[in-house]
């Protein structure tokens, strides 16, 4: 019996033995397009730690201990993911032979990163652009339709803004510091040397930064990490622009440690898709990169990319129904020319150096010196003792005409009485002048002479809102494999700025100056500048506002990340100090001891704490958590209650609160690629400012109508709760075809009943009047937030043909948008009559609620077909490229706002009672049906 136990011990030692039996793995990883091999190529087992680059010649050797269920993962910028299914021979080494690598851009997809999105073009947006483009670096299907299918209709991943994400060049963060966005112009047409990326989800760790709650997207511009290479680019398209072509060249690594990649493009439209919106950006890009030793490297990048585009205007039901949905009040004819009258220029070059230092095998050190300078200009049109020039303006509509109501002593009675017959005429004079009248403004600034005209003082000019800003940035990134199954990652940044904001005369229109002052006041209140009173101002003059903002900024993040056979997980922390301050440069007349000068310095001092786990059920499935808790200083924008006036800061302005957190369940497998997500985000203590005209809101008290009055709106501790689930499934039903499906179901909500306060400068103007009016809560608890759909699916069937080409389409269905609503209507003095302090008698809660329900756009349909074809002559690349959006030309709201004049519930019950409301809502509209073209040829 004893000689039968030991037997069988041994056979039980070599059969586990055999099992742990250590095998090579080996292959040789090539593009597929070029057929040249491929170097630091990150081949991996998947959810293991055995990890390898690949080397010059494209050759890489795993050694492994083989389990029942394993996959290769081959990982490169640039590149479509490859996924191996590891076939085993019980003690024989694997040869998986020659790899080809797909270029991810090889069917050449618009990246909406780095091409000016559609969405940009509205009038809504800040400084800075919004867009989905922050999630082109992910392959997973629902970032592929969030961003180039449903990203058309304004959906946001989350229901968050590009300001909870963040961007980074070479390591160095990119968004502003006045509104936490990044300025997207700034890289218009770059697409073919800003392809190297590397993308965080949510709060997922990166190796970069902290990051936001949104994800981190690091892009690499270091100019060894480039393919050799030339190419040449040629699209057509009818929506922002209508031509573009790039040239770009990359040379390598040569032999004395040199490389360079240079890349120029031009885009340009007389007009696209909306009308008037004309079009025109440059773009030159240029990095080099020297090898200094085999642990130290410099890298140059610079790139200058000049933009201007003509704005299109949000429009009322009413204009639209009269004009159609392509319509833009923002332009006119002028010399048988269309002008638009609000341009957006961008000119922000931008300088970066680096020094990558590799310390040893285990550990890198990535350090960078930025500057970034120049200019953001939006024009429009300022004028004085005169009409206005908008061709929708309340009074030339029909509207104002058919929803009057009478008057009793200054107060409507509540008697309708349209005016039916001037409406017509309204109508009629409308519809044959809707579009602004140069000639019209160029002969009221000129005075009759013997001999014709001359010029005389401007009625009207053309101005800009500049912003001029000076960024200094220093930072460096430390990231380090302590243990085998520990690494480190760590940096700082800290940035500098300087912002000078300004009125700038752009064209007198004809005329020879224009007074510097506030026709609406008199005196000393008048004044823009106390210290140079009563100015005539010309062309390439500063007037009406100046001053600068100042902002230091220091981050500084740890993190840890530990690595098991079966488990991960990571810690991270974060340290910021912030501290802004305004410097009035004008003796404001309105406000003389509160504007010149430098303000109080406002500091803020935040952490942050986040952390992940993951758990490896098998080699193709895997569960992971995140959650992370931070405070976030307000951003620069919204500090200052009315930064171009005075010095004032928001009273009780403090840190937002952020806390999110998300689970993930993941599969992949060569032929299916699923994730499932849940996701919970609150956000507290937001701030907001907005500007509007109002009527009738305030106790005008003795002696001084304010009732009417251009104000400034605040609002404080504002809280949103974003929550919801995703989708991405991704099958390979053959060789040639695949299906996707994305889902996205959230609830974006306001949570809380933030404060709002109004500031009249109007009150600020008369002494003993007061200018801050106090309403308390705005009851927005509950309602949604705007401007995205809250729910997003997406089914897509492509055909890839091995000869080469390739065809696909997808259909999505995008719901539960809503309008942006008017807090002040939504505060108890709305029911207010601010006449007597009493309420109005003919005020009801039921009326109430029915005139403040927040619209819900419809849903839509969208139908998008894409395609391509490939190919190699005289070792040439061509690549053709082709998509139609929205196919079936549905017409659809992707935004809109409620107008706050009407800020009291008789001005808005009789407006709406009307039927023709002079004050309804103003919407922005999707593009109908639109193409893209795209031609590439590879030298």
């Amino acid at each position: 019996m004893g000689k039968k136990y030991a037997v069988f011990l041994i056979l039980l030692v070599f059969n586990l033995a055999d099992a742990q039996q250590e095998i090579t793995v080996t292959g040789i990883v090539i593009d597929a397009r070029t057929q040249n091999p491929l170097e630091n190529v990150v081949v991996t087992i998947q959810n293991t730690a055995v990890m390898q680059l690949t080397s010059r010649t494209g050759k890489f050797e795993l050694h492994i201990f083989p389990t029942k269920e394993q996959l290769l993962l081959l990982r490169s910028q640039g590149y479509k993911d490859s996924l191996i299914k590891l076939q085993y021979t019980s003690g024989q080494n694997i040869n998986l032979g020659i790899l080809p690598l797909e270029d991810t851009y090889s069917d050449e997809v618009p990246a909406a990163l780095i091409t000016l999105s559609d969405n940009d073009l509205s009038e809504d947006n800040g400084s800075s652009e919004m867009t989905s483009g922050l999630l082109q670096s992910s392959r997973d299907a629902f970032m592929q339709a969030s961003a180039f299918n449903w990203g058309q209709a304004r959906f946001r991943v989350r229901g968050l803004d590009s300001e909870n994400a963040t961007t980074m060049l070479n390591g160095m963060t990119m968004n502003k510091i006045y509104d936490g966005r990044p300025q997207w112009s700034n890289w218009g047409g770059l697409n073919n040397v800003l392809r190297n990326q590397e993308f965080s989800v949510g709060t997922t760790m990166s190796s970069y930064t902290f990051g936001g709650i949104l994800g981190t997207q690091q892009i690499a511009t270091r100019a060894s990490l480039y393919r050799k290479g030339s190419s040449l680019t040629f699209s057509g398209s009818n929506g922002a622009y209508t031509w573009r072509g790039i040239a770009t060249e990359a040379s390598g690594m040569n032999s004395s440690g040199w490389a360079y990649v240079i890349s120029a493009g031009k885009r340009w439209a007389q007009e696209g898709y909306f009308g008037g919106t004309n079009f025109d950006a440059d773009s030159f890009f240029l990095s080099v990169e020297k090898k200094l030793n085999a642990k130290h490297a410099l890298n140059f990048t610079g790139f200058y990319t000049p933009n201007s585009r003509g704005k299109n205007s949000p429009n009322t039901a009413e204009v639209t129904d009269l004009m159609g949905e392509k319509y833009n009040s923002y332009w006119g004819f002028q010399n048988g020319k269309k002008r638009n009258a609000r341009v957006k220029t961008v000119e922000e070059p931008l300088f970066m150096l680096n020094h990558y230092f590799k310390i040893n095998e285990k550990t890198n050190l990535n350090s960078a010196v930025m500057y970034q300078f120049g200019k953001v200009g939006n024009s429009n049109i300022d004028y004085q003792n005169a009409d206005s020039p908008d061709p929708v303006y309340y009074r030339k509509m029909p509207s104002y005409f058919s929803s009057l109501y009478a008057k009793d002593h200054g107060e409507f009675s509540g008697e309708f009485t349209p005016d039916y017959e001037n409406a017509e005429k309204s109508k009629i004079t409308f519809l044959e002048n809707a579009q602004i009248d140069w000639n019209a403004m160029y002969l009221s600034n000129q005075k009759p002479t013997a001999n014709g005209y001359e010029p005389s003082k401007s009625h009207y000019v053309l101005y800009e809102d500049r912003t001029d800003d000076k960024t200094y940035a220093i930072n460096s990134n430390l990231n380090s494999q302590l243990a085998s199954n520990i690494s480190f990652d760590g940096g700082f940044t800290f940035r500098k700025l300087k912002s000078h904001n300004f009125q700038y005369l752009i064209d007198l229109l004809g005329g020879e100056y224009f007074d510097d002052i506030d026709p609406f006041y008199k005196g000393n209140l008048s004044q823009s500048d106390l210290l140079h009173p009563d100015r005539k101002v010309k062309q390439g003059d500063i007037y009406g506002y100046n001053y600068n903002f100042l902002a230091n900024t220091l981050d500084v993040f740890t993190q840890f990340k530990f690595t098991y056979n079966k488990t991960e997980f990571y810690l991270a922390q974060s340290y910021s100090i912030s501290n802004y301050q305004r410097e009035g440069l004008y003796q404001n007349g309105i406000y003389p001891t509160t504007s010149l000068g430098k303000s109080e310095k406002i500091n803020f001092e935040n952490f942050g704490f986040k952390g992940g786990f993951t758990y490896k059920i098998s080699g193709k499935q895997s569960l992971f958590f995140n959650a992370a808790h931070l405070t976030r200083a307000p951003l620069l924008r919204n500090t200052f209650s009315n930064s171009r006036l005075n010095n004032s800061v928001i009273d009780g302005i403090e840190s937002e609160t952020i806390s999110s957190a998300e689970a993930n369940y993941i599969y992949r497998s060569p032929k299916l690629k699923l994730r499932a997500t849940a996701y919970y985000t609150l956000i507290k203590n937001s701030s907001k400012t907005s500007f509007f005209y109002a009527e009738g809101i305030f106790d005008d008290g003795a002696g001084y109508d304010a009732t009417d009055a251009f104000v400034s709106q605040t609002l404080t501790h504002l809280d949103k709760k974003n929550m919801g689930a995703e989708l991405s499934f991704e099958y390979q039903v053959s060789s040639t075809i695949k299906t996707t499906l994305a889902a996205a179901f959230g609830n974006y909500i306001y949570s809380s009943n933030p404060n709002v306060t109004i500031t009249n400068d109007a009150n600020a103007a008369v002494e003993g009047k007061q200018k801050t009016f106090d309403f308390g809560e705005t009851y927005l608890k509950n309602y949604k937030q705007p401007g995205n759909p809250q729910q997003a699916y997406s089914f897509g069937l492509e055909y890839r043909d091995p000869k080469f080409w390739w065809i696909g389409a997808n259909v999505n269905y995008l719901a539960e948008n809503y309008i942006d609503v008017s807090p002040i209507s939504r505060t108890s003095q709305f029911y207010i009559n601010s006449a007597n302090g009493f309420p109005f008698p003919e005020a009801t809660s039921e009326r109430g609620n029915e005139l403040l329900k927040q619209e819900r756009f419809n849903p839509i349909t969208l139908l998008n077909i894409n395609g391509g074809k490939s190919w190699r002559i005289h070792k040439k690349y061509i690549g053709l490229f082709a998509s139609v959006n929205n196919v079936l030309n549905t017409i659809y709201k992707t935004g809109g706002f409620e107008q706050a004049r009407n800020a009291n519930f008789r001005a808005l019950n009789q407006d709406v009672s009307s039927g023709t409301p002079s004050f309804g809502p103003k919407y922005y509209y999707g593009y109908g049906r639109t193409y893209f073209l795209n031609l590439t040829i590879g030298l």
